[in-house]
């Protein structure tokens, strides 16, 4: 979808529908009930719930515990592959299957070490008890890199049973995110078994000559946050840009996403252009952007339930750097409003999930992260 550049006078009216909307929201904002599920986690980074109301939740320093339900933090599970864990690297995203009532099978994300570096991995292991068994790497990102940076990343399983996974340009492969040979800043599509699908875009005769098979969209900088949209099914993910830049886009198949040549960031300090902010053909507009100053968004869900009158519906992304809980209304892929939430916390938001119950929870990243339910 193409970004429209408004004039003076429809940026008047925008700012002035903005203010309007702010009003409900602060009344709206002030009536949710931050209650701690969980706390004690080191810096946690995904949570994922299990069909029995337990949850999953990885620390990014090589830790994956299951919280029971009655908020009982357990230790950590054994059976994690090697994780090479520095800066924004280490164990990062968690999902469970959707079958997990018949194979017990869980899959995460995580900082691969090998020869060169490290590379954001997607590994596939089964639950039994306090350990995980039949563990097995069904996916690693190329090439590796000696870096600690923009390592992503977020699990999805389309509704085809297929797994999509944000990856980062690693900080050091900028220009690496253009080139359809390699995974660097990149989605990818793959099977549960790791193989990749018939139905890929660079796959087959209609497939471009060179391009890594893997690769669903090109043109990111670093996905913190995906989710499937639960009418349309498609893949709508967040992504930080530099300074500001940061952007909301649905993943399509072959489709470039500009970075770094089509971007709205700016260069960190100086503040100078990096590349062009388009429209400019052949490179895919984000739905949704911020500027001047980035929030840095992570973890998103969809909210489908009904437990927040006027809500359903809404998009609802975490923020680290803005400390916050963002919400964005939707008109199919139009977003016609923002709120920010749970400001007051002044806390990292690193991910946001739907629970089964149908509330909304909220990780905090920090030394003493918590597990939070959003009851109204």
């Amino acid at each position: 979808m193409k970004t429209r550049r408004l004039n003076p006078r429809a940026l008047i009216g925008a700012t002035l529908a903005a203010a309007a909307l702010a009003l409900p929201a602060f009344a709206q904002a002030n009536e949710l009930r931050p209650v701690t599920v969980v706390r004690g986690l080191e810096n946690p980074w995904a949570m994922a719930f299990l069909p029995d109301g337990r949850m999953l939740v990885t620390e990014k320093a090589g830790r994956l515990r299951i919280v029971g339900r009655d908020g009982r933090l357990g230790a950590p599970l054994a059976g994690l592959p090697a994780i090479a864990v520095g800066g924004q690297c280490g164990l990062l995203d968690v999902v469970v299957d959707p079958r997990f009532a018949e194979n017990q099978r869980i899959f995460f994300t995580f900082a691969e070490p090998g020869e060169g570096g490290n590379s954001t991995a997607v590994a596939s292991a089964r639950l039994d008890g306090q350990r995980l068994v039949d563990v097995r790497t069904i996916f690693s990102q190329q090439p590796k890199m000696s870096s600690q940076h923009h390592c992503g990343s977020r699990i999805v399983f389309g509704r085809d049973g297929h797994l999509f996974v944000g990856l980062g340009d690693r900080f050091r492969g900028k220009d690496e995110a253009q080139n359809p040979a390699n995974h660097i800043g990149k989605v990818v599509r793959i099977a549960a078994d790791g193989s990749v699908p018939a139905d890929n875009p660079f796959v087959g005769p209609a497939g471009r000559t060179g391009a890594a098979p893997a690769v669903w969209s090109l043109g990111h900088r670093n996905i913190q946050g995906a989710a499937l949209h639960p009418a349309t099914g498609e893949l709508w993910a967040s992504e930080h840009g530099p300074q500001g830049g940061d952007e909301i886009n649905v993943a399509e198949a072959g489709r470039n996403y500009g970075w770094p040549l089509v971007t709205y960031g700016r260069n960190y300090g100086i503040g100078t252009r990096i590349g062009e902010e388009g429209p400019k053909p052949g490179f895919e507009q984000p739905l949704h952007h911020w500027v001047p100053t980035s929030i840095a968004p992570s973890g998103m869900a969809f909210l489908t339930s009904d437990r927040y009158p006027g809500w359903q519906g809404s998009l609802f992304v975490g923020a680290l750097r803005g400390q916050m809980l963002v919400r964005l209304s939707l008109d199919g892929r139009r977003i016609t409003g923002e709120e920010r939430l749970l400001g007051n916390l002044s806390q990292r938001i690193r991910d946001v999930r739907q629970g089964p119950d149908g509330w909304l929870y909220v990780l905090t990243d920090s030394a003493d992260g918590q597990v939070i339910r959003l009851e109204r």
